[in-house]
């Protein structure tokens, strides 16, 4: 048949299967038609070509389990390459023009032992074959003389290759299965996960898994592992489908996107949990089963690489085996079940003991039986008398915590032994900086607490000195215990949920107290740090004042490290680090020294001025004495601040100094205070492509203003580089000067913006407009998701409700926002209760409009 013909017909008949809502629904039955028909089409367009070569699909395809945009590879494999490099063009050509877009490798059987030695990826590729066309004895030949390569040796250094392979994919995809935005191939729990236990399996036994039959690859491979035992024919269906969910993602991915993919964004996940029939926000359900999925296929995969990984490591005589009890016996790093009777939670909490005492890991076996005694319990959903005691044991362990809470995790027990953690398997808030689900996020907490015993800081050493650290391990594991019922308020559910638990545990009440106020309190610390003024003393008394003594400030802070620096490698910087440091030494000094926070900024400020002789004159102490605020002190060294006097002297209208500071581009702007200032030296920054993380105000009495500006490139992230210094000072002029029409600037470059937008910042969310009442001003708090111009458009929007800025605090986690001012009207008062409606309207619509 003509190659244009044949290319509209294997177009028309693939956009059939693509179409097939009903083939859809069952992925596997999918993947069967669709490789098939591509094996059909390959056949018709190298019809009549004689081939002195076999022809065989590879990888996905050779599986059968080919998704609607997978690559097609294809393996021409000679006896000998030389001479035949036409006949490859000429099946390559027609192939292309009959719309079938292969890639190829040609292999002759010198390559057997080349890529054994060299390359673990190129040689799995010849297990991974299947025989479409040309001679097939050939084909075959290759295959017997494959296999007669895999000495015992091999075999081994292979398999050994392939567990340095998963650490390594691991690293760069996450080693976790509940990734928010996983890699559906590559990420822990992956389908690649199984594919990884079905080479290795092939290789040790030296069996290719596909078979002629219509069927794919790893069906045939379930049917091997129930046929032969390898595990109960139960936990193979629940391996079976949950490959199969995973599989059905990425069918749907592909036909969503219309090209191949394999990142499972969030705008994705809404669209094709309702195709797949989730309304509304059943998207979380779907996302929930997802990751349950994943969580299957991971714990099958390290199952059976400790499988593999026994079975060819040398076994060590019994003498050397440790009896740890009647039930669990230790050798070689391993735990072992030696008992007669079926495993209790009682039992199995006990082995997790043992595990995290010892850091050592179950044998195959005892993993198998814990998952399945866990199932069991499911199942019959009968709660099991058992006892806490090794509960408690494994949170007051030396070390390990965190590694044995994950293993617990990992195989179910965790959420069966706390049914109210069980809540929290899977559970995500899509669209928040957060990066894993609320039990990972968790996990990953309590890990980055265990660090820091080998840590210098003073978080550091802070962990170092607690004697006991169970009631602060406790409290991390149940921080966001209350997320499932409500993510609003889960600090204080979760401080109740936290105190039923623990008495059913049988924690004194005195122990419950500690826990309950640390889960109630773990996101105060950072907010205070973040978003309010740590040089005002009322912020600072408050503060202080929910503490009953500083051993509580400090496991607060121990805390609130552990929950930061485990949501994302983004959100825990040296900027909220400095942050932290500092409420937390003002607050520790004021509880010591029983004294208030205006005591302690006049001890510090009178400590500053008298550590140098630069602050002796009369000159910078009248400019001191005018800012009256601390903090310009700790921001500015003493050579920038004579700087800044130098320049204000001098009568500048308009003074801008730009330096780098880590990340980030400090900018300083010194001028003489107006009305919208703050507004207009947003806005031009914002279209100069600058984003601002920290803005810092200081205003002298005499309405010289010292404001400092924290930004990055929107496009790179990172610092600004100094050939755009010249045009940001001149806009800066501008705006200053008022002649800088911002609103048409910003229009022009929308188009542009809306292309950065659309690569930087994915999610829709809410905007939220909170107020906190203070002594002397009003402070509002703005929630939005992030957007280029954000801060220009709340400023602006401010000065036209005639709200004056006194102090602004911009936090930025990830892609959200929440920007802090501390607010007066034209006449220097709080603003009355009855404006806040109006002005919370207000300020939603211009960011909805944004948005």
């Amino acid at each position: 048949m003509d190659p244009l013909k044949l290319k509209e017909k294997f177009l028309e008949d693939r956009g059939r299967i693509f179409s097939d809502e009903d083939l859809l629904k069952d992925s596997f039955k999918f993947c069967i038609r669709w490789s098939v028909l591509v094996e059909e089409y390959i056949l018709r367009a190298l019809k009549g070509i004689k081939l002195d070569c076999a022809v065989a699909s590879v990888g996905s395809f050779s599986r059968r389990e080919l998704s609607p945009f997978s690559d097609i590879d294809l393996m021409f494999i000679f006896k000998e390459v030389d001479g035949n490099e036409k006949i490859i063009q000429e099946c390559v050509t027609k192939l292309w023009d009959s719309g079938i877009e292969v890639s190829h490798t040609i292999r002759d059987f010198s390559d057997i032992k080349k890529f054994l030695d060299e390359d673990l990826h190129a040689f799995t590729q010849f297990f991974e074959t299947r025989y479409i066309l040309g001679n097939e004895k050939l084909y075959w030949r290759w295959i017997k003389e494959l296999i007669s390569s895999l000495t015992e040796d091999n075999k081994k250094k292979l398999i050994l290759k392939f567990f340095e392979d998963i650490h390594l994919r691991y690293e760069k995809y996450g080693e976790s299965a509940k990734v928010l935005e996983p890699n559906i191939k590559y990420t822990a729990g992956g389908l690649r996960d199984l594919q990884a236990v079905e080479w290795i399996y092939s290789l040790k036994n030296e069996l290719l898994l596909n078979v002629q039959e219509e069927i794919t690859q790893s069906e045939n491979f379930f049917d091997i592992i129930r046929k032969k035992k390898i595990i109960i024919p139960r936990a193979v269906a629940r391996l079976q489908e949950s490959y199969r969910t995973i599989l059905n993602v990425r069918n749907h991915l592909h036909l969503l996107t219309n090209h191949k993919n394999d990142r499972f964004e969030f705008i994705y996940q809404e669209k094709i949990a309702h195709v797949l029939g989730y309304t509304g926000d059943g998207w979380h359900t779907f996302m929930r089963k997802y990751f349950e999925a994943a969580n299957i296929i991971k714990r099958f995969s390290r199952t059976m690489m400790k499988r593999f990984e026994e079975e060819i490591t040398p076994a060590l005589s019994d003498y050397l085996s440790i009896r740890l009890d009647d039930e669990f016996m230790l050798k070689s790093g391993n735990i072992s079940f030696i008992g007669e009777t079926t495993l209790t939670l009682s039992s199995i909490l006990r082995a997790f003991y043992y595990s995290g005492l010892h850091d050592a890991s179950f044998d195959e076996n005892l993993r198998a039986q814990i998952i399945e005694r866990v199932f069991d319990l499911e199942e019959s959903q009968t709660t099991e008398h058992q006892s806490s005691v090794f509960f408690r044991e494994i949170l007051r362990l030396p070390k390990n915590v965190g590694k044995t809470l994950a293993m617990m995790n990992e195989l179910g027990v965790l959420g069966a032994f706390l049914p109210e953690f069980g809540e929290l398997i899977g559970f995500f808030q899509p669209g928040v900086y957060h990066c894993y689900t609320a039990d990972e996020h968790t996990i990953i907490a309590l890990n980055n607490l265990e660090k820091l015993a080998d840590d210098t800081s003073i978080l550091g050493k802070l962990y170092q000195g607690l004697k006991e650290k169970d009631i602060l391990n406790i409290a991390v594991l149940f921080h966001d215990i209350a997320k499932p019922i409500s993510v609003a308020g889960h600090e204080i559910i979760g401080a109740e949920v936290a105190n039923s638990i623990m008495e059913r545990l049988g924690y004194d009440s005195d122990e419950i107290e500690i826990a309950q106020f640390l889960v109630h309190h773990h996101l105060t610390m950072e907010q205070v740090a973040f978003r309010r003024n740590l040089n005002d003393p009322s912020t600072l008394n408050n503060f202080a004042l929910l503490f009953q003594n500083s051993e509580m400030l400090d496991l607060l802070y121990l805390l609130t490290y552990a929950d930061l620096s485990a949501v994302s490698q983004v959100v825990w910087t040296k900027w909220k680090s400095d942050l932290l440091h500092e409420l937390y030494t003002k607050t520790k000094t004021m509880l010591d020294e029983r004294i208030s926070g205006q005591d302690l900024l006049s001890n510090n400020l009178k400590e500053i001025i008298s550590s140098s002789e630069i602050y002796s004159g009369d000159s910078i102490k009248d400019h001191i004495d005018s800012i009256n605020d601390l903090g310009y002190l700790q921001h500015f060294s003493a050579e920038e601040i004579n700087q800044h006097i130098e320049e204000i002297e001098k009568g500048s209208p308009l003074s801008v100094f730009l330096k780098d500071e880590g990340a980030f581009t400090v900018i300083t702007v010194i001028t003489r205070d107006s009305e919208a200032l703050l507004s207009r030296i947003c806005g031009a920054l914002s279209i100069n492509d600058l984003n601002i993380h920290d803005a810092k105000i200081f205003t002298r009495k005499d309405g010289i203003v010292i404001d400092s500006f924290s930004v990055t490139d929107f496009r790179t992230g990172g610092t600004i580089d100094e050939e755009r210094n010249t045009k940001i000072k001149h806009d800066l002029y501008l705006a200053v000067e008022n002649e800088l029409q911002i609103t048409k600037e910003f229009s022009k470059i929308k188009s542009k913006w809306r292309r950065i937008e659309n690569k930087f910042f994915k999610r829709k969310g809410k905007v939220k407009i909170a107020f906190e009442k203070h002594d002397k001003y009003t402070i509002i708090d703005v929630y939005s998701p992030d957007r280029l111009g954000l801060l220009f458009q709340i400023t602006k929007k401010m000065n036209e409700l005639g709200l004056s800025i006194y102090f602004a605090k911009i936090s930025t986690k990830a892609d959200d926002v929440v920007d802090s001012f501390y607010i007066l009207d034209r006449n220097r008062k709080k603003i009355s209760p009855n404006l806040y409606e109006l002005i919370t309207h207000e300020l939603t619509q211009s960011i909805e409009e944004m948005l």
